[in-house]
């Protein structure tokens, strides 16, 4: 996947058409899981070279849909995704960008907890985001982020990694800890008998050698559970990030990516995060774990 290409112009047109409209009339509402999104009838998501993409760069991003969160998706189809794509393709941060849209849930409770789009590189990205089912369960506090970390390790396929040895980009987004996974949790999501390791330090092991890993801590309601960010950054380390202002995430992957595929230096992406009202602290981490 991911063969054709990113059009502003065009997206601006789809981008205006929904601009006052709820998240019912922009999301799958049919309760249920797209069968093409079912993680139980997929073998591998691809993201290949072709010629108009020749050094394709593959970014995964993960969105939480439980009750609490079901706005930051709402927010990407509304606005966020036409600013991320703007910085990758028209700034030039990121060569090639091929975006997958992920969402996650509760891998006890929820109906669909998993939920996995296709790599692209055009419009198509926008039809995969808006297939989602924003379920807007989730169980108790903790929520199985991680599935979509077992999903990058043990269901992709780069041309970045198996041709360049070059690691894509996976970024999570939610307010709540990780809940560690189980083999009957993969078994549920997956179907089968999965046999890969499934702690969170396997998992996260896992997808860390062929993806660069980042967790969003955002707020819920009107503050940051201190008891996310502890969890997160027992797993991923400085890579675990609060962004409090859910506005400026698109800013925030784009000045990630922009630094680690070096088209911005560190003053460069401060600028942006100052621009788009990032708290100081928070983009002092940032800078951090990026330096």
């Amino acid at each position: 996947m991911g063969y054709s290409s990113w059009s502003s112009a065009a997206y601006g047109d789809v981008r205006r058409a929904r601009t006052s409209r709820p998240a019912g009339e922009i999301f799958r509402e049919t309760g249920t899981v797209d069968p093409l999104m079912d993680p139980r009838h997929l073998v591998v998501r691809e993201a290949r070279d072709s010629e108009h993409h020749p050094r394709s760069v593959p970014i995964i991003v993960g969105f939480d849909v439980t009750a609490s969160m079901g706005h930051i998706p709402t927010d990407f189809a509304k606005v966020q995704l036409g600013r991320l794509m703007t910085l990758l393709v028209e700034q030039g941060w990121v060569r090639d960008p091929q975006v997958l849209f992920a969402a996650h849930g509760d891998a006890v409770s929820d109906r669909g907890p998993l939920q996995v789009g296709q790599f692209e590189s055009g419009l198509e990205m926008d039809m995969w985001l808006t297939r989602i089912w924003l379920e807007g369960r989730g169980g108790d506090v903790p929520e199985s982020t991680t599935l979509v970390h077992w999903f990058a390790a043990h269901r992709t396929a780069t041309d970045a990694w198996e041709k360049r040895g070059e690691r894509g980009f996976l970024f999570t987004i939610g307010d709540a800890p990780n809940k560690e996974l189980r083999p009957s949790h993969l078994s549920r999501v997956f179907g089968g008998s999965p046999t890969e390791a499934c702690s969170d330090a396997e998992v996260l092991a896992a997808a860390r050698e062929r993806w660069d890993c980042w967790h969003i801590v955002v707020p819920s309601g009107a503050r940051v559970y201190p008891h996310s960010v502890t969890s997160w950054r027992r797993l991923l380390g400085e890579q675990a990030i609060v962004c409090t202002r859910h506005q400026a995430i698109c800013e925030l992957m784009g000045a990630i990516m922009g630094v680690r595929q070096a088209r911005l230096d560190l003053e460069a992406a401060r600028d942006v995060l100052v621009g788009a009202q990032v708290a100081s602290t928070e983009i002092d981490d940032v800078l951090a774990a990026l330096a």
